[in-house]
């Protein structure tokens, strides 16, 4: 894992960011681990600076909430190792097999991004049509850094954006199935009216990265028929 960076974009996550990092730091005590706080307005900061007198990693603090993409885009700035890898704050039952399961393709050039779906979501893994934009995925930092400006304000539309810029370039994409990780719904963690809230939001920004990227689309719509024609020996 000298080559890897884990990358943890929290935005108040008092409850969960503690084991997600003490997990990242020990099951991968050769990689870079990098906390970046969001602006936080609970005690996730707090947590975090009692965490950093016994494990190794680094805790980069956003004056304010900037929004998902902007974290992202700052933690990549803020690495230079070969691989990314993104995990988010607010999983749990992490095992020393989701990391590898993430990484091991990227090392043997099976893929340019992997993109790992936990078992435990409200839709089974096998007909999620949300499986896409997981937090969990492993890109080369060099593929990220052409796009990092695009990203950095699209907020919750960041995952949709990539997916389709690594669809369109014709990028190698594998999913992995992270057996046992459980990711809380919304619903779970506040009320139902704030839940819905963001629910709703964060949908109107994935809209609105397809809406504005229908270059990327089309690119991507030429690539799979490209690639059926090759199958087909057209």
């Amino acid at each position: 894992m000298k080559d890897v960076s884990i990358i943890i974009c929290a935005f108040n996550e008092e409850q969960t960011i503690s084991d997600v990092v003490k997990a990242c730091c020990r099951y991968n005590p050769m990689a870079d681990v990098l906390v970046v706080d969001d602006g936080s307005t609970d005690r996730t900061v707090a947590v975090l600076e009692g965490l950093s007198k016994d494990y190794k990693f680094r805790l980069e603090k956003l004056p304010e909430n900037k929004g998902k993409s902007w974290a992202m885009v700052h933690g990549v700035e803020c690495c230079e190792r070969d691989i990314i890898l993104f995990f988010d704050a607010d999983v749990s039952n992490i095992t020393r097999q989701h990391f590898r399961s993430l990484i091991r393709p990227m090392k043997e050039g099976l893929a340019d991004m992997v993109l790992g779906q936990p078992r435990e979501t409200m839709i089974d893994y096998h007909i999620n049509p949300f499986k896409s934009l997981t937090g969990e995925r492993a890109m080369l930092r060099k593929d990220l850094l052409p796009i990092l400006e695009d990203i950095r304000e699209i907020r919750f539309g960041v995952e949709t954006f990539i997916n389709l810029y690594y669809q369109a370039e014709g990028k190698q994409i594998q999913y992995v199935l992270l057996e046992g990780l459980s990711h809380p719904n919304t619903f779970e963690k506040v009320s139902t009216v704030k839940a819905t809230r963001k629910y709703i939001s964060e949908g109107q920004e994935i809209a609105r990265t397809y809406m504005n990227n229908y270059e990327l689309i089309i690119k991507r719509v030429e690539n799979r028929i490209n690639q059926l024609g090759q199958k087909l020996g057209i």
